[in-house]
């Protein structure tokens, strides 16, 4: 059936096609609209059509296959799309919905290949797939209609698509978000005509012969797309939490703490640079991560700095999984999903310490780089005489004690452990206690008046 709607459109079709023959003979550009409408692929689609328009193009064909995106890059790509004087084809292989039907309208001329659909444009809501407030649906039905409008086509089946409330007699009733089939965009005058392939597209709609440009994604594109899968994300969140958490059981920066920093890194980069996170709730979670830093390393013991830095960071991570604009945030269900999902790493985080813990100590590759023998004294091993003999003395401590650090005893130096708390640098100490090569001490607080 589709076969005869296509020969239906063949004569003005070949009109176009002598038309856009006449304009240019340069070459057919092919760009793939495929995955998540972010701002990754605005940039991608900029370059494309900034380069055929350096080239001179025929035409940019997009092929589309997408279930949409964001709003706000749809708009970019709509907008770059309207202005470019090369003739637009929307070849829709299989799926041109919500913000992908928008980048669709956009274009000079929409083909759609047998089984492809078109429409369900609502806005809806990022974790809950409910539609948004309606003030979000104004925004898209304006969009939709003005779009129709400037490539003459029938606004209110475009609005049909966003808003279940405008019903069109023999279309869509009342009720319903509308999404049309190949043969349904064609009978309606919203596809130009049907095709299996771009090459038939052409062909149909008159283009001479070409030659054909399939513009590519950079690496980096391709990397910032592939890094922001959920399943990487998930795996990014983990990295943050566990080592954050191995962080704090360890004096001092180390490995943890490193990949805590790679998982922040490849969490925020790439949600960042698709347009996904706003930059204010990355700077919530570095304000977090100073202030735990600040508490690690200059302030004493745990307290509000602590409790605050890690307050601020979970804020930051729950607001960079709201899909939220500026400080404008969806209904309190999404709110409450995000809430779930960042409760559900941090169990699963848990979990996998937990599981760590207990058996990687195990591993014959953890026992070949720690010493898993105890040096008891029952073992036949003792600390040297000199180490034993230092039970008693007092020295001042050159460093502060978190709890490790360094002492002067009869002005020698040793690396000593405090017994629980935090002895400042100056601070007169007593040791207490040697156990093979560890020095532990005390604060002698009556001494801190001759220490002043």
């Amino acid at each position: 059936m589709w076969r005869i709607y296509r020969i239906a459109i063949l004569i003005p079709g070949l009109l176009s096609g002598i038309m856009a023959g006449r304009a240019s003979e340069g070459p057919v550009y092919v760009v793939a609209v495929e995955g998540m409408v972010d701002k990754v692929l605005v940039q991608y689609i900029e370059r494309a059509i900034r380069e055929a328009e350096a080239n001179d193009a025929a035409a940019i064909v997009f092929r589309m296959d997408t279930f949409g995106g964001l709003v706000v890059a749809a708009d970019q790509i709509r907008q770059r799309i309207l202005d470019t004087p090369i003739p637009t084809i929307a070849f829709i292989n299989r799926n041109a919905a919500s913000a992908g039907a928008l980048i669709a309208y956009a274009c000079d001329r929409i083909v759609m290949a047998p089984g492809a659909s078109i429409g369900a444009a609502t806005v809806v809501e990022g974790t809950t797939g409910e539609a948004a407030p309606d003030k979000y649906q104004s925004y898209m039905r304006g969009l939709m209609r003005a779009t129709a409008e400037a490539n003459g086509r029938d606004p209110r089946i475009a609005e049909a698509m966003v808003d279940p409330d405008v019903a069109i007699e023999g279309v869509v009733p009342a009720g319903k978000v509308l999404t049309l089939s190949a043969q349904e965009a064609l009978q309606l005058g919203v596809a130009d005509a049907m095709a299996a392939s771009v090459e038939e597209a052409l062909q149909v709609l008159g283009y001479g012969p070409h030659p054909m440009v399939a513009f590519a994604q950079t690496g980096t594109e391709r990397v910032l797309r592939v890094l922001a899968l959920p399943v990487l994300q998930t795996l990014f969140l983990l990295m943050m939490l566990g080592g954050l958490y191995f962080e704090l059981q360890t004096p001092g920066v180390g490995l943890p703490g490193l990949i805590a920093l790679a998982g922040a890194l490849l969490f925020f980069a790439p949600n960042y640079l698709s347009g996904l996170v706003e930059f204010w709730e990355i700077l919530l979670f570095l304000a977090g991560v100073g202030l735990l830093l600040v508490e690690l390393l200059v302030i004493p013991g745990f307290g509000v700095a602590g409790i605050a830095g890690i307050l601020l960071m979970l804020a930051g991570l729950l607001a960079a999984l709201i899909g939220n604009v500026g400080l404008s945030f969806p209904s309190m269900r999404e709110v409450g999903q995000a809430i779930f999902t960042l409760l559900s790493a941090l169990a699963l985080s848990g979990v996998s310490i937990a599981v760590l813990g207990r058996y990687v100590p195990r591993t014959r590759r953890f026992q070949e780089l720690v010493l898993g023998t105890g040096l008891s004294r029952a073992q036949g091993y003792t600390a040297s005489d000199a180490a034993v003999q230092l039970t008693g003395k007092q020295g001042r401590t050159v460093t502060p004690l978190r709890p490790a650090g360094m002492v002067e005893i009869e002005g020698k130096r040793y690396d000593v452990v405090a017994s629980g708390q935090f002895v400042p640098a100056g601070m007169p100490v007593e040791v207490v206690r040697v156990q093979g090569n560890r020095i532990e001490v005390r604060p002698l607080r009556d001494l801190e008046g001759e220490a002043s």
